[in-house]
C-alpha cells in the first residue's frame, strides 16, 4: 500500500469518520415525481412510515409521513454541514429561522447549546424525477464551544468557489472548496463560532470531480490532521500505485502528498480533513457532548426549554411551493435567490 494510504474501508450507512468529524449521512435518493403536496405520486404503500430506510425503488422517506425528510429534531453540541448538491432542503427552526436550499447550495449549522430543526425534502417537480443527492456531515464542537448561540450559515452554489486543476495531459478536476484552502483559493467562512473558524483546525471539506483520466496531487497538510477521501461516483482510481473503487473510504497520511490517477470514468469524492478535538466523545441521538452526565443535562435542558419552542404548524413544516431558494434567519434577516 502507498505511503499516502493509512488504509481502504468499504463504505456503510452512515459514513464512517474520523476526529474532528463524527459521521457523515450520504442520501443518493431517486424520487418519483411529485403528487402536487410535495409528496411522492407513486404512494407509499410497503413502507414503514416513520422510519423509513429501505430504499425501496431507490428512495427512502426516512422519518417523513407525506414528505421525505426528517421533521423536528434536537441538536446540541456539534455542527452539521449540509451539501445539497442535487434536490432541495426546506429548513424550519426553533429560533425562528427557515430556508428553502439545494442544487450546490450548503448549510452550515452550529448547533452549539441546542436548537431543534426540520428538514423535509419537497418533491417540486411533478413531471420528472426528483433527485436527491446530499451528505450531511457531524462535525464536533470542542468542550469550551459545545454551549455556544446556535447559528447557520447559507453557502450559496454560486458564491461558493471552485478551483480547477488542469494536468499536464490537459485533463481537468473542479474542487469545490466548501471549507479550506487548495492552490490559493480559499472558502467562504463557516458559522462564526465553528470549529473552522479556526484556520489552524485545518478543516477542509471538498467535493472533488476528475475528468476521464485526469491526474490530481493533493498537496500536504500536517502530520497531526486526520484525512479521509470518499469515493462515491466512477468505477476506479489509482492512489499512488493503489487501486480504490466506488463505494470506499481511503484514510490518507496528511503529511504525505496524494497521487490520485483517475480511471476512464467521471470520478467523484467527498474529501474530510481536520485536526482532531482529541476530547471524550459522549453520544446520545443527536446529543454529542464530553460525558454521559452532560447528556443527561442536555436531555434535562431540552425536556424543559424545547430549545425555544416549535413556532410552525407542523413538526414537518414545508414552505410554499412556488418559492425558490431563500434563507430566513432568527433575526429577520432574508436571503432570497
Amino acid at each position: 500500500m502507498s505511503v499516502s494510504i493509512k488504509s481502504i474501508e468499504q463504505l456503510n450507512f452512515p459514513w464512517k469518520t474520523q476526529d474532528p468529524f463524527l459521521f457523515c449521512a450520504f442520501h443518493n435518493d431517486h424520487y418519483p415525481k411529485g403528487n402536487g403536496q410535495l409528496g411522492p405520486a407513486t404512494g407509499l404503500s410497503g413502507r414503514q412510515l416513520g422510519s423509513d430506510f429501505s430504499g425501496k425503488d431507490g428512495w427512502s422517506m426516512y422519518h417523513g409521513q407525506d414528505v421525505p425528510g426528517f421533521p423536528a429534531h434536537p441538536h446540541k453540541g456539534f455542527e452539521t454541514i449540509t451539501i445539497a448538491e442535487k434536490g432541495l432542503v426546506d429548513h424550519s427552526d426553533s429560533l425562528g429561522a427557515a430556508g428553502r436550499f439545494g442544487n450546490g447550495d450548503v448549510q452550515w449549522m452550529t448547533a452549539g447549546g441546542g436548537v431543534q430543526h426540520a428538514e423535509m425534502f419537497p418533491l417540486l417537480d411533478e413531471e420528472n424525477e426528483n433527485t436527491l443527492l446530499l451528505f450531511q456531515i457531524w462535525l464536533n464542537l470542542p468542550q469550551v464551544n459545545k454551549n455556544v448561540p446556535a447559528h447557520f450559515a447559507m453557502l450559496w452554489n454560486e458564491d461558493i468557489p471552485i478551483k480547477e486543476i488542469i494536468d499536464s495531459n490537459n485533463k481537468s478536476t473542479k474542487i469545490k472548496v466548501i471549507s479550506g484552502t487548495i492552490g490559493g483559493t480559499t472558502s467562504l467562512s463557516p458559522a462564526p463560532d465553528s470549529f473552522a473558524a479556526n484556520t489552524g483546525n485545518e478543516i477542509a471539506i471538498w467535493l472533488i470531480e476528475m475528468d476521464p483520466g485526469a491526474k490530481l496531487e493533493i498537496p500536504t497538510a500536517s502530520n497531526e490532521a486526520n484525512r479521509s477521501l470518499y469515493m462515491y461516483e466512477g468505477f476506479d482510481v489509482l492512489i499512488d500505485d493503489t487501486k480504490m473503487v466506488k463505494g470506499q473510504m481511503a484514510k490518507l497520511n496528511a503529511d504525505v502528498q496524494t497521487n490520485i490517477s483517475n480511471g476512464d470514468q467521471k470520478t467523484r469524492f467527498l474529501f474530510l480533513q481536520g485536526k482532531p478535538i482529541g476530547e471524550p466523545v459522549a453520544q446520545y441521538g443527536p446529543f454529542v457532548m464530553n460525558t454521559n452526565s452532560e447528556i443527561q443535562e442536555a436531555v434535562g435542558q431540552f425536556q424543559r426549554t424545547e430549545f425555544g419552542g416549535w413556532p410552525w404548524p407542523s413538526s414537518a413544516h414545508t414552505h410554499d411551493p412556488k418559492r425558490g431558494r431563500f434563507a430566513l434567519h432568527a433575526d429577520g434577516k432574508e436571503e432570497v435567490k
